[in-house]
């Protein structure tokens, strides 16, 4: 007999395969509409260049004449794609005059002598400006001429070293040519790490098995910069030792002669004394002390993050923890000019919003005294005059104010909404709404025990807001409500490569796809660095009863909604793919700039096209048998059954809603729950009527994908021909 088969729509990952019976249990790169599923849409790479770093933020806007603007704000580079281009707009910390070049034979470093201190840290930016003077070597003034390279190396304050294309194979110069630096403001690195004690290195001052060794030579005086060691063999090249109370970095070790040279005494503000022979010489490169703060050399606990928004016509963006820019998107400006920071805003924030209708910039987790970064208040709230960005000092006759919050440790972030503007600390979330005078804003809390995972793990629709939480889903439409979730456990499981990486939560990031009613929170998984995961839920055919969630392997570092442009775009970051267009040297991976819902493909750069594999795999299933009072078998076998008989299908009818090119089916088959599966394979063309399976088993499992381009289907009701095969 035919027998339709009928699944509940979205994924049920809260039980067995067994327990999902009549349900979606798994799949990858699919979505449900009006309760069927379908493989996802396409994407193709807008522009046909990598950018450097990891994407973390994107936001699309336009000018008061219609020319739209996407900025893209990578752990590096601060981007602006407009019209089929990019143009790097970020702001210029210090332009250092004076530049000298030294190069090695055979090798592709570079070091570059500064005529100031720098204050650049490993992996920088830094573009070449205004070269002369060099001659015989393999690199010539055109070699830096208005190029961007990747800092390898600090050896010292005044010093820095870039890697090559290529080695040297000419005349090596020393100290030869002249040019001027233009240094990048730091943004952070591409990674999140883990960190312990107070401060970003390793806690107490002492670490199991780093190096040390005893002074060979004792040090008489204060001033003496070359360092003597019985043994330097298990020290850093570069790096920072301890002798007494006193640090020392260095900038070489020759362990032929055991010596650290380019000593600098007194590192870490810590004052310079003699010492003795046979003194104690701990590494002390990679940790701090108790009390000590860290230094600019070592991790930090944040990655290098964005956040993005528009006053106008004018991009506002802010590093996070750092300082705040502005570029003006006017067409007698745009694509010519850098971003610059903004006078008057405070130096160091957590956050920021245009506040709108009413036009105040807002900062979150920022400082009480302006300019001064060491009186960053994780709590504490600072809005600009109306409609001035550069005024933030609360006078009678304007508008900028402050506001401590009081629930939680720290702002994790906030996000506009219809009618408030949502802020959420690690454990609460709080509404800001403009009143006007006298007090400008009314703060009110909302919820308690909500906290937001990571700064970017919210977003608001229609008039609610959705997030994250570190240990399920949340919204709010008036009411803080925890949202049932079928794939909840799955999402946020320990148990390596299923659930969340909960080191790197600041990399989820919230999108929006308002074309299919959809919320995706991408994340990296236990195991991953990089975001490798989407949980989605869609907001629009979900119901008390049913919500529907689905999960995959969609990698997107940031992602914005369909607005300014008809289609949502999103970046890919390959931390091993260091093919940016526009650093040499560089070495923080790539990211590409995507437009979604095209095609069936992705489709990169040169029409590079590769296949968007799509999957769905229902619970299982089994039969049922009614029988009379003398054990006869009464009517047709049900599909809802409890695995009594064993179930033969003859053949299968295959339905589609739409289909383009051929589609795998498959059956997994299998007499007990914890039995090895079997699966067999079935092609379904778009003409096919029906296939023999001559299949047998107690549980049978569907699964509908295909693997290569130009495919594409959306599900019907398949019907299969099953009939009782015994009781064993």
């Amino acid at each position: 007999m035919l027998q339709k088969l009928g699944f509940a729509p979205g994924f049920n990952k809260q039980v067995t395969e067994t327990g999902a019976e009549g349900q979606w249990f798994d799949g990858d790169n699919v979505r449900f509409r009006y309760g069927s599923p379908e493989k996802i849409g396409g994407w193709e790479q807008l522009g046909t260049n990598k950018l450097t770093g990891a994407a973390r933020a994107i936001h699309n806007w336009d000018d008061n004449v219609g020319i739209k603007y996407s900025a893209i704000g990578t752990n590096r580079i601060l981007y602006v794609f407009s019209d089929g281009e990019y143009y790097d707009i970020h702001p210029i910390r210090t332009t250092i005059t004076g530049a000298n070049f030294t190069s090695t034979a055979g090798s592709p470093t570079v070091t570059v002598t500064l005529s100031s201190v720098h204050g650049l840290l490993d992996n920088d930016i830094v573009l070449f400006d205004a070269v002369s003077g060099l001659s015989g070597s393999t690199f010539s003034n055109a070699t830096f001429e208005d190029e961007k390279f990747m800092v390898t190396s600090t050896p010292s304050s005044t010093t820095f070293t870039i890697t090559m294309a290529t080695n040297e194979a000419g005349t090596p110069v020393t100290n030869a040519g002249s040019a001027s630096v233009l240094c990048y403001y730091s943004v952070g690195p591409a990674t999140q790490e883990s960190g312990f004690g107070w401060s970003s290195g390793l806690f107490g001052g002492v670490v199991n098995g780093e190096a040390t060794s005893t002074l060979a030579t004792a040090l008489t005086d204060t001033t003496t910069t070359n360092i003597v060691l019985a043994s330097s063999n298990a020290f850093p090249a570069s790096g920072t030792i301890r002798i007494g109370t006193e640090d020392i970095s260095y900038t070489a070790n020759n362990t032929g002669t055991n010596t650290l040279s380019g000593g600098a005494r007194g590192a870490n503000s810590t004052t310079k004394a003699t010492h003795s022979s046979s003194a104690a010489v701990t590494n002390i490169t990679n940790y701090n002390g108790w009390g000590e703060a860290s230094s600019t050399s070592q991790f930090t606990l944040d990655p290098g993050l964005w956040v993005l928004d528009n006053f106008g016509t004018k991009l506002i963006a802010l590093i996070y923890n750092g300082e705040c820019f502005e570029w003006d998107a006017t067409p007698t400006n745009a694509l010519t000019t850098r971003a610059t920071i903004i006078s008057g805003a405070p130096t160091a924030s957590r956050h920021m919003i245009v506040s709108t209708p009413d036009r105040h910039l807002v900062f979150f987790g920022t400082e009480t005294t302006i300019g001064d970064k060491t009186t960053q208040d994780d709590m504490f709230i600072r809005f600009s005059d109306q409609e001035d960005i550069n005024e933030y000092t609360i006078k009678a006759e304007n508008t900028a104010g402050s506001q401590r919050l009081a629930a939680g440790s720290r702002i994790m972030s906030a996000i506009k909404g219809r009618d408030a503007i949502y802020i959420w600390t690690d454990t609460a979330l709080f509404l800001m709404q403009f009143v006007g005078s006298p007090f400008t804003f009314a703060f009110q809390q909302a919820g308690t025990n909500c906290g937001l995972i990571g700064k970017n793990a919210a977003v608001e629709i229609n008039g609610a807001a959705y997030w994250m939480s570190e240990n399920s889903f949340f919204n709010y439409d008036g009411q803080v409500k925890s949202m049932p979730c079928l794939v909840e456990d799955f999402v946020y499981s320990q148990d390596p490569g299923l659930g969340i990486n909960f080191v790197t939560k600041d990399f989820i990031n919230a999108g929006i796809n308002n074309l299919f009613g959809e919320i995706n929170w991408f994340y990296c998984s236990a195991t991953a660095t990089s975001v490798d995961r989407v949980v989605t839920y869609n907001y629009l055919d979900s119901t008390t009863q049913r919500p529907i969630w689905t999960t995959g392997s969609l990698n997107r570092s940031a992602w914005v909604d369909s607005s300014v442009y008809e289609k949502p775009h999103a970046t890919l970051y390959d931390s091993n793919d260091n093919a940016s267009y526009d650093v040499t040297g560089n070495v923080d991976g790539s990211s590409i700039y995507y437009q979604h819902e095209t095609g069936t493909d992705q489709v990169n750069a040169g029409n590079a096209i590769t296949a968007i594999n799509a999957n769905i795999v229902s619970g299982d299933f089994d039969i049922t048998q009614k029988r009379s009072n003398t054990g006869a078998t009464v009517g047709t076998p049900d599909l809802r059954g409890d695995g009594e008989y064993m179930m033969r299908i003859s053949r299968f009818i295959p339905d589609f809603i739409e289909q383009t090119g051929d589609t795998e089916v498959s059956f997994t088959t299998r007499n007990y729950p914890n039995t090895a599966a079997t699966t067999t394979n079935f092609t379904s063309t778009e003409t096919t009527n029906f296939k023999s399976t001559r299949l047998r088993a107690r549980s049978i499992a569907l699964k509908v994908s295909n693997t290569g381009t130009g495919k594409n289907w959306k599900l019907g009701t398949f019907r299969l021909d099953i009939a009782p095969g015994g009781m064993r």
